[in-house]
């Protein structure tokens, strides 16, 4: 649920920002959804402790949960790295947290702006 969420906000950042034509839209958002950036992401929200002790919880579940599958383009820390990422951003939606999904996202996207020559 959390990469839904992302990356409808992603596409919906790049469209409403002008600088992104719907053909490219795909390409550039996959800079801010990849799983480097989304790990990068993680890293820094929890360098910085803005996330709460339940949002660490579900973090840490996320992190260590057996996908069962192998991912292709990235190492299996990464991986998981952004899959807890993922979570942490579905759990807030499920649980109807719109407005901190909503600023884990901004600064999500902040981040990765930040960074974007860095993270490919």
């Amino acid at each position: 649920m959390g990469d839904a969420v992302y990356e409808q906000s992603v596409r919906e950042h790049l469209l409403r920002s002008g600088r992104v034509k719907p053909n490219t839209l795909h390409r550039m958002s996959t800079t801010f959804v990849s799983a480097k950036a989304q790990a990068v992401v993680l890293k820094r929200l929890t360098e910085e402790e803005f996330l709460s002790e339940q949002e660490l919880a579900v973090m840490r579940r996320g992190r260590n949960a057996k996908s069962g599958s192998v991912p292709k383009n990235t190492d299996v820390q990464t991986y998981n790295f952004s899959t807890a990422f993922e979570a942490v951003l579905g759990w807030n939606y499920l649980k109807g947290h719109t407005e901190r999904v909503t600023e884990i996202i901004a600064y999500a996207i902040d981040i990765i702006e930040e960074l974007r020559g860095v993270i490919k």
